[in-house]
This record gives structure tokens, C-alpha cells and sequence, in this order.
């Protein structure tokens, strides 16, 4: 295929691109490349995950305790979080399948939740695990298992909904944002789902999800035409049987590949191919891949680059070596993505939104950091200037961080000098992809 249209595939598809994944990629054709990807896709995580993010602390334990007790909770609680979103960080950095990272992500803001509600590194912890795990196998499944998924039972309240008191959180996003998308449901589709999905719930001793009969609504249910006393799954699988749900789902996976605009007789086409499959992505994802959208010059350069493509593919791209994640994880925060933390239940919006005079004047700032001509090591008098107004409980971690940021910084080992690569990287055009 070529070095341009391999660049363009492992651009698109994973982190940054170095120039012997590029080489290797371009003596294949396009759908060779396309298979050996799909085919090395990864169901689990090989970094190992830090153990205070694993933590699982029963509520009633957090009620118990005394208000001295619950601040140095909060505390612990912070520094879990970061553990998590470094250890993430890492992952992306060093997979050897960036395409079940990158799927990873885009599940992770298809079904979002968040740290800020579900206040549990563990539970989003098992969450990501999950979405790892179905990143790129049958929708259907991971639909279902997400959505008992005991992050998302609390994200959007389904741990409380009761006979007699339906929550409709779940029932009104899983039809919005999951599955059907607007104009493809009722008021009282959502209404009657809720019923459906009573009696989902959480062990408080472990954080699992539990089954609850005595609290799940057995009366007849209405959903998009069909009536019977359905449970939640049942649901779930009415809403899979509707065309709608195949062509939103391949329409969200075009914006992510392809191009802002998605072409509605492509999407049909390959949302046809996508449900006659049984939902499996792979399918899905290879037929976008394949597609004369996907290669066409028109679609070069047209998507914005996410933090996490800038941060973390130009650590890729340009063996960037660093000994604490850290950094990295509050880069990404400043840019916008801060992981395992989307902004609301839409997660992040994307696009032309990814860039602002705040977010376009800090990327500039990381890159300049990065790929700075002196290395500008601070000394510890002036370490110690800027530890001055950080509150005393702060400094080992203030500290920590500052000394691991000046460590990130580009060393030439391909024969350019950092002036040629900063000047290649402060190019506007470096911002898309």
C-alpha cells in the first residue's frame, strides 16, 4: 500500500505510528492489513494494574467512619484515581494491539461513566476490563454485560430502581445513546423499559452485581411494539433486533475512522453487514476499514486529533521514554480528556470541540515542553521556589510530579535534530489526522 496510506491506517487505528511500523505495514495490501490488525487484537490488559486501585470499600464502612477518617478517604480516594488513569496511560503507550486500546476508549465513551459519580478506582477499574474484553467481539454481549455492569448500575442510578419506583436514567440513555439514538423511541418506551430493568443491583460486601427478584416490576410491559412480562435482557434484545440500533452504532464507528460527516448509504450498507453478523465489530470495523471512504484522499486529514491521540501518539511515535505516568494523566486532564472521567453522560463531544484558545494555547505548551531544544533542568533552589505555595500535605506529590515532567522530554535518535522534529510538531497540521 505505501508508506502514506500505512502511516494513514495506523494513525486511525491506534496511537502514533513509529517508522518501522510504518514500513512493515506498507509492503502489505490494505486488507492484509486490515486482517493481521483485527487478528492481533488483544481481550486483556498487559500492564499490570497498580493494587490500591483494586481497593473496594463497602459504603456502609464509609458511613461508619468519623469526619477525620472520611478526609484521609478522600485523600486515599484521589490518589487511587490517578494510579488508575496512569496505569491506563501506560497501557496505551506500550500495547502491542493500539487498536484494542483505541476501541477500548471508544466503548468508554459510547457507555460512559465516571469516576466523579461512581467514586469507586475499582469499580471503573473492572469496568475498563470489561470493555477491553468485548473492545472488538459481539456488541450484543458486551451491551449486555455492560449494562449490569455494577459502574454503570450506579452511574445512572439502576442500582435504585424498584418496583413501584422505576429509575428511567438507564432506560432513557440506553435507547438515546446506546442503541437506538433520537426519534426512535417513546416517552413511554422509556417508561415501561424502566419497569423491565427493577431488581438490578449491587453487593454492598464486594461491589458485584446482584440479582434481586423481590424487587424487579413482573407486570406485562410495552416496548417499541411488544408486550410480555420482560426482564431486563429481554429488553435489551428488542432493542437489538431494531435496524436503528446497527446503523447508530456504525454511524458513531465511522466518525471515530473515517470522517465527521458519515455517508448515510455506506453506513446502511455496512450497518446491513454489521446486524446480519450478529452485531460482531470485527465485521464492522473491517468493512469501514476497507471502504473507499476510508481511503480516500478526501478523508486525509479531516479528523482533530483527541488528547489522547496527541499525547499519547506522539509519545509512540517518537519513543518518548518517561518513568512516571503522571505528567501524561494531568496533560490529558488539562486538554479535556480526563480518563475514566467523561464530562457528562454524552461523554466527550469530539471533533472541532476538542479545540478552544485554552485547550489550543496547552497543547502547544506540551509540545514545546516535550520537544524543547535545552533541557532547562530545574535546580532545587528553584524546585523549592515553586514548592512554596503548595499546602504542606501536598508537597512529596507536587514534587513527584514536577520532577517526573522535566524527565519527558524527546532525545534524538533517528538522525533528526529536535529543532527538524519541533518544527514538525508545532505545525498546525500535526493537530489532525
Amino acid at each position: 500500500m505505501g508508506a502514506a496510506d500505512a502511516r494513514h491506517l495506523l494513525e486511525r487505528t491506534g496511537f502514533g505510528a513509529s517508522d518501522g511500523e510504518v514500513r512493515a505495514t506498507a509492503r502489505l495490501s490494505h486488507a492484509e492489513a486490515v486482517d493481521r490488525m483485527l487478528a492481533a487484537a488483544r481481550g486483556e490488559a498487559r500492564t499490570p494494574v497498580p493494587p490500591e486501585a483494586l481497593k473496594w470499600t463497602d459504603p456502609r464502612e464509609l458511613r461508619a467512619m468519623s469526619p477525620d477518617e472520611r478526609k484521609a478517604f478522600q485523600q486515599d480516594l484521589r490518589l487511587r484515581s490517578i494510579a488508575l488513569k496512569g496505569w491506563w496511560v501506560d497501557e496505551m503507550v506500550t500495547t502491542d494491539s493500539p487498536l484494542t486500546e483505541r476501541m477500548t476508549l471508544f466503548w468508554h465513551n459510547h457507555f460512559t461513566s465516571s469516576l466523579q459519580k461512581v467514586r469507586s478506582p475499582a469499580l471503573m477499574y473492572r469496568q475498563n476490563v470489561l470493555l477491553r474484553k468485548y473492545a472488538l467481539g459481539n456488541f450484543g454481549e458486551l451491551l449486555h454485560a455492560v449494562s449490569k455492569d455494577p459502574a454503570m448500575l450506579l452511574y445512572l442510578d439502576s442500582a435504585r430502581n424498584r418496583s413501584g419506583h422505576p429509575n428511567e436514567n438507564f432506560a432513557r440513555e440506553v435507547m438515546e445513546l446506546y442503541t437506538l439514538g433520537e426519534g426512535h423511541y417513546t416517552e413511554r418506551d422509556v417508561k415501561e423499559a424502566a419497569r423491565a430493568y427493577t431488581g438490578w443491583s449491587i453487593d454492598p460486601a464486594d461491589g458485584a452485581y446482584r440479582w434481586r427478584p423481590f424487587l424487579h416490576d413482573r407486570g406485562e410491559k410495552t416496548v417499541l411494539g411488544e408486550s410480555g412480562d420482560f426482564d431486563g435482557d429481554q429488553v435489551l434484545d428488542i432493542l437489538l433486533a431494531q435496524p436503528a440500533t446497527a446503523e447508530f452504532v456504525t454511524a458513531k464507528l465511522w466518525r471515530e475512522f473515517v470522517s465527521p460527516q458519515p455517508d448515510a448509504r455506506e453506513v446502511g450498507r455496512i450497518a446491513a453487514e454489521f446486524r446480519n453478523s450478529g452485531y460482531q465489530i470485527k465485521v464492522a470495523l473491517r468493512a469501514l476499514l476497507l471502504s473507499d471512504a476510508f481511503w480516500s484522499k478526501a478523508n486525509r486529514g479531516v479528523l482533530v486529533k483527541s488528547p489522547v491521540d496527541l499525547v499519547v501518539g506522539t509519545v509512540r511515535r517518537f519513543g518518548i521514554e518517561y518513568a512516571d505516568p503522571l505528567p501524561l494523566v494531568f496533560v490529558l486532564r488539562n486538554l479535556g480528556q480526563d480518563l475514566f472521567s467523561p464530562p457528562n453522560v454524552g461523554g466527550w463531544p469530539g471533533g472541532d470541540d476538542w479545540i478552544t484558545s485554552q485547550t489550543l494555547l496547552a497543547r502547544k505548551q506540551f509540545l514545546e515542553r516535550v520537544f524543547r531544544v535545552d533541557e532547562g533542568r530545574m535546580t532545587p533552589a528553584a524546585m523549592d521556589r515553586a514548592m512554596e505555595r503548595v499546602p504542606e500535605e501536598g508537597k512529596p506529590y507536587a514534587r513527584r510530579m514536577l520532577k517526573a515532567a522535566l524527565q519527558i522530554h524527546y532525545r534524538p535518535h533517528d538522525g533528526r535534530s529536535v529543532q527538524q522534529v519541533r518544527a514538525l510538531v508545532l505545525d498546525p497540521a500535526y493537530q489532525l489526522k
